[in-house]
């Protein structure tokens, strides 16, 4: 059993000298920039900037989150293309529903390589 741990070990290290890491370079994507201003009553709209290294098709912020205190997530921008040569980039999501109560939203982006983990932004809500 041992030796097919360190046989393991060996082998992700053996894969990461041959590209395997190569594409992490492109670090975690990070929430930049957050306006947001009332779409209708009870309603958000969110215009989210974000920063990440897009590599290409592999490696690329690939969605953003809006999300509760609690955790629940309220709203999420999917990102259907790398932006290599746009950063950081800015998209927007309308019509998207804060329960009464929650003062304020965290987002957070997302890439297909690290998922979470870039700097998030919490937004106060003015009602």
């Amino acid at each position: 059993m041992r030796l097919h741990m360190v046989a393991a070990a060996l082998l992700v290290q053996v894969a990461g000298a041959f590209g395997a890491v190569a594409p992490a370079a492109a670090g975690e994507a990070d929430v930049v920039g957050v306006e947001i201003r009332p779409d209708g009553p009870g309603l958000w709209c969110f215009d989210v900037a974000v920063r990440h290294d897009d590599t290409g098709w592999e490696h690329y912020a690939d969605r953003w989150d809006v999300v509760g205190p609690d955790g629940t997530v309220l709203g999420t921008r999917v990102l259907l293309h790398p932006h290599e040569t746009e950063q950081p980039f800015t998209r927007n999501l309308s019509g998207v529903a804060i329960p009464d109560g929650v003062t304020w939203v965290t987002v957070r982006a997302h890439d297909k390589v690290h998922g979470y983990g870039g700097r998030e932004a919490t937004v106060s809500l003015a009602r």
